[in-house]
């Protein structure tokens, strides 16, 4: 088998191909929800605590002037960046409930109620015995 046939049939099993479109399909999703954190939760909470935008609240390690951007105060020096940290972890939580919600639902969907075991098979009545004995003498 060539080089190319063993790579063509390793590529379209199952499982890769499924990996695949889960990658990509997970790479939409995560900036999807990254534009929901940054642009439709973060800035009411930014508000919230008197700034516009939270992704900027950072504390000066090097002397900056606070009232910087986060960005002007990197170019000159290090900063702790707990703005952007807290958006990169809530997205990240929600990434996490999705996922866990997703996988909880596939599971549910395969999951199949096994059946129930038939029921023992009731005992036969004395007067049938009794009749099955007396054929089987009679036909002796």
């Amino acid at each position: 088998m060539s080089m190319m046939q063993e790579f063509k049939a390793f590529a379209m099993r199952g499982n890769v191909v499924d990996l695949a479109v889960g990658v990509i399909i997970g790479g939409a999703f995560g900036k999807i929800v990254d534009s929901m954190v940054q642009d439709v939760i973060m800035p009411p909470i930014g508000k919230a605590l008197g700034g516009l935008d939270f992704a900027n609240y950072y504390l000066p390690l090097n002397g900056q002037d606070p009232h910087l951007t986060l960005a002007e105060a990197k170019k000159l020096g290090a900063v702790l960046a707990y703005g952007n940290f807290m958006t990169v972890l809530l997205n990240f939580v929600i990434l996490a409930f999705v996922i866990f919600m997703m996988v909880r639902l596939i599971n549910k969907a395969r999951h199949v109620e096994p059946a129930p075991a038939p029921a023992a098979p009731a005992p036969t009545p004395e007067d049938i015995v009794l009749l099955r004995e007396i054929r089987d003498a009679l036909k002796k």
